[in-house]
C-alpha cells in the first residue's frame, strides 16, 4: 500500500547532497522537522524547517545527549496506522505522525582515526540516531527509513513516481538496509571495546564488513562473489591498483596469500609468485632482479599465469623482466615511472602499488555456514635460543640462516608442506597433500625438473613432524643435507637415527606451521 508523507524528521551528522533531498520533500508539501547542526543547515538552504526543541516542547540537554529521545518523536515514528487504539491515544496526547526518517549517525569511525582519546570517542557513539532508525525501521509499513545518502536518489525517484507517496516494497527495502546499518554500527563500537580491553575472543562475537565492491564472480563463474573490508577503517584495503581489469575473488585470494609472506620481513628484498594461494617461489636476494629470477625459478610452469609480489620498488629493468611472462597481478611497494609505463601496457595485468598496505588484524577466520572458526594468526616462526640439535652433526651459522628462511616460508605454504631451498631462494615446494611423503617426493620432484644442481647439500623445512621415516629418506636420497623440522613424533627416535645414518643434520623447532 502507497503512503503518503506528510512530515520528515531529519537529522544527519553527514549533510552532503542533502540540498536535493529538502527540495523534492518541498515540492511534495512535506513538512520537516529538524535538529541541531542539521536544522541550521537546511535554514541556510533557504527552506522552512521546525526544529525538534519547537516540536516536542522540550529542550535538549545534558550537552545534547537527549535531544530526540522524547515520547512525541517516537511515538510520531511507532505510530500504527491502521490501530484504532494507537489512534485514539495520539489524539488524546496531541501527537503527530512522522512518516519519513532521514538519519545517519555521529561519526565513530572518523573519530577513530582522529584521535585516541577515549572520552572523545565515547561522546561519539550516537543513541538518539540508532533508535528513531531502529523504530522507523520496526514501523516500515507506515514509515520510511532513509539511513544512507547514496539512497537520497532512490527516495527522490520513489517519491517522483508516486507523486509524494512510497510504496510498502521500498519501505521495507529501505528497512532492511537499515537495520544492517544499526547493527554495523553497533559492531564497530562492540569492535573497538574489545581491542580497548584487549578482548580477542568474547562471548559474542559480531564478524562486520562493509562491502568495497562486487566481483564478476567467485571462484568459478557460476558463484556469485563481493569483497567486504571488515575493519575500523573500512574505506579502503590499504592497496591500489594502478591498472588492469577488475581483480576477482581468486585474484584477491592470491594476492593476500602473498602480502602474508611479504608482511613478514622487510629487511631483505623478497619476491614471491603465488598461485592459487601456495607459494610456488620464494627468494630473498640484496638484487632485487636476483630475488625475481630465483624466485620464479623455484617453478617456471606454475608461475605462469600466477601473481608476483615484491616487498620493493619495481624499476625498469625489473620490469621488463617481468613483462617476459604472463602474470595476472604485479604487486609492489611502489614503481619507478618508466616501469610502471612500461607494466600498462598489459591490459590484462593487474598492477598493484602496496606501499601502504599494513596489515592491523591479529586473527583469522574461517566461515562454514551457520558458523566460524576464529584464531590468532601465526606469527611465531622459531626461537634460535629454543632449537634442539639432534643429530651427530651440527648445522653451522649459515645453515641455520638458511633453515631460518625454509621454515619461515613453509609456514605459508598449504599443509602437509615441505618447503627445499638454497641459497635463500626455494627450488622444491610441496602443498596440499594428504600425507608428509607425497609432499616430500612432489618437492624434490620439482627441485629435480627445474634447479637439479641446487639439491646438492639443500635444505628442507616440513611444517610438522614427520611421523615415519619415509619423508626423510625421499629428502636424503635427492640431495637435502639439512632438514628442519616441528619434532614429536612417537617415531622421532626412528627418524634422528635415519638421519644420523644418512650424516646429514636435523633440528627440532618444537613449533609446528598447519596452514589448513
Amino acid at each position: 500500500m502507497n503512503q503518503k508523507i506528510k512530515t520528515a524528521l531529519i537529522s544527519v551528522s553527514d549533510k552532503k547532497e542533502l540540498l536535493s533531498i529538502i527540495k523534492t520533500l518541498k515540492k511534495y508539501k512535506i513538512n520537516i522537522i529538524s535538529s541541531g547542526g542539521t536544522y541550521n543547515s537546511i535554514r541556510k538552504m533557504g527552506f522552512k524547517c521546525k526544529e525538534i526543541s519547537e516540536f516536542t516542547n522540550f529542550s535538549e540537554m545534558l550537552d545534547g545527549r537527549v535531544k530526540t529521545l522524547h515520547p512525541k518523536i517516537h511515538s510520531g515514528i511507532l505510530f500504527n496506522r491502521s490501530k484504532s487504539k494507537h489512534r485514539l491515544q495520539m489524539k488524546k496526547n496531541n501527537f503527530e505522525p512522522i512518516d519519513l526518517v532521514i538519519v545517519n549517525f555521529y561519526p565513530f569511525k572518523n573519530t577513530l582515526k582522529k584521535t585516541m582519546n577515549a572520552k572523545r570517542i565515547i561522546e561519539n557513539i550516537d543513541i538518539g540516531g540508532p533508535t528513531m532508525v531502529r523504530a522507523a525501521a520496526k514501523n516500515f509499513k507506515d514509515v520510511v527509513i532513509i539511513t544512507n545518502r547514496e539512497n537520497y536518489s532512490n527516495l527522490i525517484l520513489e517519491l517522483q513516481k508516486n507523486k509524494g507517496k512510497t510504496s510498502l516494497a521500498f519501505r521495507e527495502k529501505m528497512a532492511g538496509e537499515a537495520f544492517s546499518q544499526t547493527a554495523y554500527y553497533d559492531s564497530i563500537i562492540s569492535e573497538w571495546f574489545n581491542r580497548k580491553l584487549g578482548i580477542h575472543f568474547p562471548n559474542k562475537k559480531m564478524i562486520f564488513g562493509k562491502r568495497l565492491e562486487k566481483l564478476r564472480y567467485g571462484e568459478n563463474p557460476h558463484q556469485k562473489s563481493s569483497i567486504y573490508v571488515s575493519d575500523l577503517n573500512d574505506e579502503t584495503l590499504n592497496f591500489k591498483k594502478m591498472s588492469g581489469k577488475e581483480l576477482s575473488y581468486n585474484n584477491y585470494n592470491d594476492i593476500f596469500a602473498g602480502l602474508e609472506i611479504l608482511m613478514n620481513d622487510n629487511k631483505v628484498p623478497t619476491t614471491v609468485i603465488i598461485k592459487h594461494a601456495n607459494p610456488c617461489g620464494v627468494a630473498s636476494n640484496r638484487s632485487k632482479i636476483k630475488s625475481f629470477k630465483l624466485s620464479q625459478a623455484s617453478d617456471p610452469v606454475s608461475a605462469f599465469g600466477g601473481i608476483v609480489g615484491c616487498n620493493y620498488k619495481i624499476n625498469l629493468k625489473l620490469a621488463l623482466e617481468i613483462n617476459k611472462t604472463f602474470f595476472e597481478v604485479v604487486m609492489a611497494k611502489g614503481f619507478e615511472q618508466d616501469a610502471l609505463n612500461l607494466l600498462k601496457k598489459k591490459k590484462n595485468m593487474r598492477v598493484i602499488d602496496i606501499s601502504n598496505y599494513n596489515e592491523r588484524s591479529k586473527l583469522t577466520a574461517k566461515i562454514f555456514g551457520n558458523s566460524f572458526l576464529l584464531q590468532d594468526k601465526d606469527c611465531n616462526v622459531l626461537d634460535k635460543e629454543k632449537l634442539k640439535f639432534v643429530t651427530k652433526n651440527k648445522p653451522t651459522n649459515k645453515e641455520i640462516k638458511e633453515m631460518e628462511f625454509a621454515y619461515k616460508v613453509c609456514k605459508f605454504v598449504k599443509s602437509n608442506a615441505i618447503v627445499v631451498v638454497k641459497d635463500q631462494a626455494t627450488i622444491g615446494i610441496g602443498a596440499g597433500q594428504q600425507n608428509r611423503l607425497d609432499s616430500c617426493k612432489i618437492a624434490t620432484q620439482k627441485a629435480r625438473e627445474f634447479q637439479p644442481e641446487k639439491l646438492k647439500n639443500s635444505i628442507a623445512a616440513s611444517d610438522a613432524f614427520f611421523p615415519f621415516a619415509d619423508g626423510i629418506k625421499t629428502l636424503i636420497k635427492n640431495g637435502v643435507k639439512v632438514i628442519i623440522q616441528p619434532g614429536g613424533s612417537i617415531r622421532d627416535k626412528e627418524v634422528i637415527k635415519e638421519a644420523n645414518k644418512a650424516n646429514i643434520k636435523m633440528v627440532f623447532t618444537g613449533i609446528r606451521h598447519f596452514n589448513h
